[in-house]
């Protein structure tokens, strides 16, 4: 029994040897660069700035001596990049009521505009 005893001891040390496992490094894996670019401006700071003279006139006419800037806030907010382009260039005509008009009935210019009076 003893011997049989050593038998397996022995046998089990050796196969333990055997079967451990020799640390082996990972081989890295190679990865493009992550490349994070600012976002691009949706509309040159000048026809926006265009666009808010047109928008604060306009809104001016519908709210004579409110402070309309959160309202234009909300109309250029929920306009277009084309839309605003378009604003810029109107200052002075009479299109530009309609097209102020245009973007104050959209749902999510009149829920804004909404929260703005009640504040």
């Amino acid at each position: 029994m003893r011997h049989s005893f050593l038998a397996v001891t022995a046998a089990a040390l050796a196969l333990s040897g055997c079967v451990a496992a020799v640390p082996v490094a990972p081989t890295p894996v190679p990865t493009a660069p992550i490349v994070v670019a600012p976002p691009a401006p949706s509309v040159a700071s000048g026809s926006r700035a265009a666009a808010t003279r047109v928008v604060n006139i306009e809104m001016a006419k519908r709210l004579p001596g409110r402070n309309v800037a959160p309202y234009t806030s909300c109309v250029l907010d929920n306009a277009t990049d084309a839309e605003i382009a378009d604003l810029s260039t109107l200052s002075g005509q009479a299109s530009a009521a309609d097209a102020v008009a245009n973007i104050v009935r959209r749902s999510g210019t009149t829920a804004c505009i909404g929260r703005v009076a009640v504040a």
